[in-house]
């Protein structure tokens, strides 16, 4: 099982849409930890860590993200695995 650590930036209307929320419940469903966060700018940052699989469906997920929001970019960092993160948590 190859575990994989990805940094997003996700861009458009992605703030008070519950976006994190939704988020979070992707990630949960697909077993991954890290976490999710606005940011001042009006981006969602997110850290994914887990299986490739279930990482590449959670950033599937976000490329749409919930009903209300739009997505218009998702900057993504491949990171190094940590593994220190035990859980997922709206930041």
């Amino acid at each position: 099982m190859s575990q994989i650590r990805y940094h997003l930036l996700i861009s458009g209307r992605v703030q008070g849409v519950c976006f994190r929320y939704y988020t979070r419940r992707e990630a949960l469903k697909n077993s991954l930890t890290g976490w999710v966060r606005n940011l001042p700018d009006g981006r969602v940052e997110a850290l994914l860590e887990g299986e490739r699989a279930a990482v590449d469906a959670t950033i599937l997920w976000c490329r749409k993200g919930p009903e209300m929001a739009r997505v218009d970019e998702i900057e993504i960092e491949e990171q190094a695995v940590t593994g220190k993160f035990t859980n997922f948590t709206i930041r």
